[in-house]
């Protein structure tokens, strides 16, 4: 997300000149760059003019520090209003009501709204501690109650069971009275979407939320859809009182129009963002954390957070004492360290939240992400077709063993050959890693690996 936004900014930000204070003149030319870049990456009209605005109005006449150069006083000042644009901070469900708390979920057909309630609810079961129930009052689309029983039963949370003859309001009443029944803290009540916003169905949806009166009314919108999504989430805000829209595919917009609009257009927060079709792929809205992105600053705080969620502490640990005791780092704990970074959304995943380097752009890095992740694919699979001596002990994969092992994996002998060379050059890092001052050698032994001196690994 936000590729392009990312790479006409960076760009664009270098070029600011000037000496001890922003004036007019010298961010001219820049502003005019920022307002291209932004209704090149579909930003509502209305949006860019008062963001462009608001930037001109706090950087001329700024005085910029002996620590900053007028580049980075610039930057600082577009950031705050990015954040200020997206909402000033995350933005938190409210739950805090008599259980069970009632999470009402609208959109169009299409947006994902299903796949959201499923996310929605392993989020509140693992992150926040909560039972929950879930149900669909979708009585046009028999697919979608079954897709939903599917999603509980794959999130481990409580299904309540509905069909199309029926009534909506019937099914939502219901549900809240189970879940009273069983001290369930949470419902997410999954409604009918339309392909256009019509009469029939906002009456509809205004008859549900009037009868279970939600803590929570969320928005489900396609972010691909750009700024037409901030429009959607308009008429809709304007038929139901939202308190939050779920932006999805937000892993396919690579413009990110719609996440600088919808709050300004709808005043409705963006509470999530749905970052792909796994049960896991939904993330809290932190404005401060995605205007870093937007500026190639990255987003450490939540790799961190992700890490901490993915990431198989156990094995960690038991690799750590493995290295302490002088034990060889061999191609079953490779296959460990492949498996962990898939876990955490694979190269293209890490990249979106690392922080750009030294001027490398990201989208033309696209192409080397995916060379990456296929590379990856294939080690793993060349590991898999080893045997258990053969991974614990490389040394042994003669000619023959390397024959037999890309057979096997549907690889070629020289892959083999280059998987080991690989592995030996990671098991000279974790020995490294393993002795004294462990990180900073193994950081100057990776020196190699990257353009500069630092950043991203070459393919």
């Amino acid at each position: 997300m936000f590729e392009n936004l990312t790479d006409r900014l960076s760009q664009t930000l270098r070029h600011v000149t000037g000496k001890a204070k922003l004036t007019e003149e010298n961010i001219k030319d820049t502003l005019r760059e920022v307002r291209m870049a932004l209704l090149e990456a579909d930003v509502a009209l209305p949006v860019v003019k008062e963001f462009v605005a608001k930037v001109k109005d706090r950087a001329v006449g700024t005085e910029v520090s002996k620590s900053l150069t007028p580049g980075q006083a610039f930057v600082k000042i577009v950031r705050a209003e990015l954040e200020e644009l997206m909402g000033a901070a995350n933005e938190d469900l409210s739950l805090g009501v008599v259980p069970p708390a009632v999470v009402l979920m609208a959109g169009l057909q299409g947006a994902g709204k299903t796949t959201t309630v499923g996310k929605l609810a392993r989020f509140l079961k693992e992150r926040k501690k909560k039972s929950v129930l879930v149900v669909s009052a979708d009585i046009y689309r028999p697919a979608a109650i079954k897709q939903l029983e599917t999603l509980a039963a794959e999130v481990g949370v409580t299904f309540f069971p509905s069909d199309s003859s029926q009534k909506p309001v019937e099914i939502a009443l219901a549900a809240i009275r189970e879940a009273k029944l069983k001290y369930i803290d949470v419902v997410l009540v999954d409604t009918a979407g339309r392909l256009a916003i019509d009469a029939d169905m906002m009456a509809e949806i205004q008859a549900v939320h009037a009868a279970i009166k939600p803590a929570e009314t969320l928005f489900v919108v396609d972010a691909m859809t750009g700024q037409d999504a901030a429009n959607t989430a308009k008429a809709f805000g304007e038929a139901l009182p939202l308190t939050g829209v779920v932006l999805t595919k937000v892993d396919g917009d690579a413009r990110g129009g719609a996440a600088l609009s919808v709050r300004q257009i709808t005043g409705k927060p963006i509470k999530f963002l749905g970052m792909g079709e796994k049960s896991d792929a939904l993330e809290p809205f932190h404005p401060d954390r995605i205007a870093s992105r937007i500026l190639g600053m990255g987003d450490v705080l939540s790799l961190i957070e992700q890490a901490e969620q993915t990431l198989d502490r156990e094995k960690a640990e038991k690799l750590t004492k493995k290295l302490k005791k002088g034990k060889g780092f061999d191609l079953e704990d490779f296959r460990d360290q492949l498996q962990q970074m898939k876990n955490m959304g694979g190269l293209g995943g890490l990249m979106d939240k690392l922080p750009s380097i030294g001027g490398v752009n990201l989208s033309q890095m696209g192409n080397a992400q995916g060379a990456a992740e296929k590379q990856f694919k294939q080690m793993e699979a060349i590991i898999n077709s080893m045997t258990p001596v053969e991974r614990r002990n490389p040394d042994i994969i003669s000619g023959s063993r390397k024959r037999r092992i890309a057979m096997g994996s549907g690889t070629q002998v020289q892959d083999i050959g280059r998987l080991i060379k690989q592995h030996k050059q990671m098991q000279k890092m974790m020995k490294k890693v393993s002795g004294k001052g462990g990180m900073a050698k193994m950081m100057r032994g990776m020196g190699g690996m990257f353009p500069g001196g630092g950043g991203m690994p070459k393919f």
